[in-house]
């Protein structure tokens, strides 16, 4: 089990978490967009957070910036959580626009919101865990498109309250986190969510 439960967390890494939440939406809502629009959609966002993040990571090991792709130590994160602000930005100003996908727009916007959270506890020397707030925020996120679409799944948001576990299992086993830093990361993916989810649902 212990050599099987880091893979979720390759699976569940952040970078992976607004592309996940992209292909939901489209599919929930799939008789609402053409198939060329959602592929353009999905083009633009799995750029802009998988992409560029793994181009810009990997200029940051090559300049020793940073050591590995979990980022591990906490004066490394500055950088990345910037450049994901930034990212974030550009999304919700250029891209998923509130007028034609509000429910994307305002996670991507309470995304933003946890990502400039973390980023300032790094100043504190604080590391919160960058993949609870990942898979917090999409189980939030799924549940929240349950409830506004009148879509009943489940199971699938079982399978994701059970993957928030296995995540944190996963962190354990890897010793990358303390269950502080797992709670506080967890904290900070909900609270944005649930703040935002009133302003769509």
């Amino acid at each position: 089990m212990k050599k099987l439960l880091p893979i979720f967390s390759y699976i569940f890494h952040p970078i992976f978490i607004s592309i996940y939440a992209t292909l939901f939406y489209f599919f929930l809502k799939q008789d609402v967009f053409a198939a060329q629009e959602k592929l353009y959609i999905l083009l633009q966002v799995f750029l802009l957070t998988v992409v560029i993040p793994i181009l810009f990571f990997l200029l940051l090991q090559t300049t020793g910036k940073v050591e590995s792709v979990m980022i591990k130590e906490t004066t490394q994160r500055k950088i990345p959580l910037a450049l994901q602000c930034l990212l974030f930005i550009l999304l919700v100003k250029r891209t998923i626009l509130v007028t034609r996908y509000p429910e994307l727009h305002f996670f991507l916007l309470g995304a933003l919101f946890s990502t400039l959270g973390v980023a300032i506890l790094v100043f504190f020397k604080i590391k919160a865990s960058l993949h609870m707030l990942g898979i917090s925020a999409l189980t939030l996120f799924l549940i929240g498109l349950s409830l506004h679409l009148q879509i009943k799944m489940p199971y699938l948001i079982a399978f994701f309250i059970l993957m928030n576990g296995v995540v944190a299992s996963s962190r354990l086993v890897m010793k990358a986190h303390s269950p502080f830093e797992l709670s506080l990361g967890c904290a900070f993916g909900i609270f944005p969510q649930l703040l935002f989810l009133y302003l769509w649902l």
